[in-house]
């Protein structure tokens, strides 16, 4: 079995403080990483350019220190792969935003204990895995999103956005599901001088008319998200499911640069970059009047096109196993290798559901544990192995008119994605078990869960040490709603 390499990883301290430093040499010793500290800025740079590059860096910015800054533009010059994490008071809001623009993947703020540490390293850390695999191709531009691009038509795609990230305009962002849209924006967003502050998501088709308007525009009592985002970045994902009378809102926002407030007969001035996007036929949103002519002119200045994965097939490899050591770590188990026939029929699939397919098929792969399965048995399994899009449109289609299942016994699309849950939870606790040999606290450590939520789960599941790790699911335990429960005679 392969081991685990953040269990190896280098971490790079700049800190004299011991509030920074003994949390951190604690959570250092209970993972096994090695830590080295380095007493200022200066010394983490020329250990950086004179030996062997850590796989993170640490940086405490002390109040009054402005030497320290400097290393973020000097990192971000000289290695832009390597995270940063920055610490710093958290009434210095100059200063986080200074170091968030300057290329900070993350900023904690003290004090901050050992929890928020080991969260925010594993977060960030760049193992050997994403090293071999091309982590020149690989940029973080969020907490969980990576833009990817080892094909000519993302490397396009990136030289696109850096452009746009300069112009500072409102962008179209058009591509099918689950193709990434939301991961371009955020590239923009990062790449340009907004980056030091918020970048703020809105699903225009996740809520109804009245609450979409007031998570945008705000109430009475409190501010929407385009004040909010002040300085920054608003995305508007799906905007083509935005109803007509916000637009309309919008469209006046954008034109006035200010948000009108709801019942003060005043507004409030709003600078702020707006991205939107959607997935749908542009010239159809616009001859089924679902999207109005006067925005569509406003937001469209400028448009990018993303590609589906489908068109991508030369980095199909690299999404592979960026995905996999993602949720290896996300699961605390170790990376898998793709068998040549799997790696051959993904490369040959179509990936109808582009990246959010790809997630779903990688996990599967992951916790199925078997080394020879097919690729066909992964995407053309029948029940809980299909991929999500698929099981969504399954349980959509199986609706009457009147909303209601056809059939009683019908599993709902509820059902399903909780037995995927369900299953990929269930075995990643096992084989954590099994790795620490039943040992419940490093266990809990491995998968990044607190003790107590371990418990809880080994029983919700019925496990016992005595049990094979990625063996099924006892018979009779798996509720309808896929939620494992006790059997009728109330025995473990």
């Amino acid at each position: 079995m392969a081991e685990n390499k953040t269990e190896t990883a280098r971490l790079l301290v700049v800190s004299r403080e011991s509030a920074v430093l003994r949390p951190l040499w604690s959570v250092a010793e209970s993972n096994a990483w090695h830590v080295e500290t380095a007493a200022s800025a200066w010394d983490a740079m020329e250990r950086v350019q004179s030996g062997a590059t850590p796989n993170l860096l640490l940086l405490d910015l002390p109040r009054g220190d402005n030497d320290s800054v400097h290393i973020l533009r000097w990192m971000r010059r000289l290695r832009p792969e390597l995270p940063v994490i920055a610490i710093c008071s958290a009434d210095e809001g100059g200063r986080q935003r200074e170091a968030t623009r300057l290329g900070a993947q993350e900023v904690l703020l003290k004090p901050c204990n050992e929890a928020q540490i080991e969260s925010a390293i594993r977060r960030h850390l760049l193992t050997e895995e994403d090293a071999e695999i091309g982590s020149e191709y690989i940029e973080q531009v969020g907490p969980e999103s990576f833009f990817v691009s080892a094909s000519s038509i993302t490397q396009k795609l990136r030289a696109q956005a850096e452009l746009l990230a300069e112009a500072d305009v409102s962008v179209l962002i058009l591509g099918e599901a689950g193709s990434g849209r939301e991961t371009v924006a955020r590239l923009i967003h990062k790449l340009s001088i907004r980056s030091g502050f918020q970048f703020l998501k809105v699903n225009c088709a996740d809520m109804p008319s009245d609450l979409l308007e007031n998570e945008l525009f705000g109430s009475r009592n409190a501010a929407g998200k385009i004040e909010r985002a002040q300085k920054g970045t608003i995305f508007l994902d799906d905007i083509t499911e935005m109803p007509l009378a916000i637009q309309a809102k919008l469209i006046q926002v954008l034109q006035d640069k200010a948000v009108p407030k709801p019942g003060a007969g005043n507004s409030s001035p709003a600078d702020v970059r707006i991205l939107a996007s959607t997935n749908c036929s542009i010239e159809r949103a616009l001859a089924g009047k679902t999207l109005r002519e006067d925005l569509y002119y406003r937001l469209s200045a400028f448009t990018v096109q993303v590609p589906a994965v489908r068109q991508r097939r030369s980095e199909i490899p690299v999404l592979l196993q960026h995905c996999m050591h993602r949720q290896a770590r996300h699961y605390g188990l170790p990376a898998r290798e793709f068998s040549s026939p799997v790696l051959r029929g993904c490369q040959q699939y179509s990936w109808p559901g582009n990246l959010r397919e790809m997630e779903s098929f990688v996990k599967r792969y992951l916790v199925s544990g078997n080394a020879e399965i097919e690729f066909h048995d992964l995407i053309n399994a029948s029940g809980q192995s299909q991929p999500l899009y698929a099981v969504k449109r399954a349980a959509v289609a199986s609706l009457s008119g009147n909303g209601q299942p056809e059939q009683p016994g019908s599993r709902s699309l509820k059902s399903l994605i909780q037995n995927v849950k369900c299953e990929a939870e269930r075995n990643a606790i096992g084989t954590a078990l099994q790795k620490t040999g039943w040992n419940r606290k490093a266990a809990a450590r491995l998968l990044q869960v607190s003790y107590r939520t371990l418990l809880y789960k080994i029983d919700q599941y019925h496990m016992n040490s005595s049990e094979t790790a990625l063996s099924p699911l006892p018979a009779g335990k798996l509720s309808f709603d896929g939620t494992a429960r006790r059997s009728s005679s109330g025995k473990e």
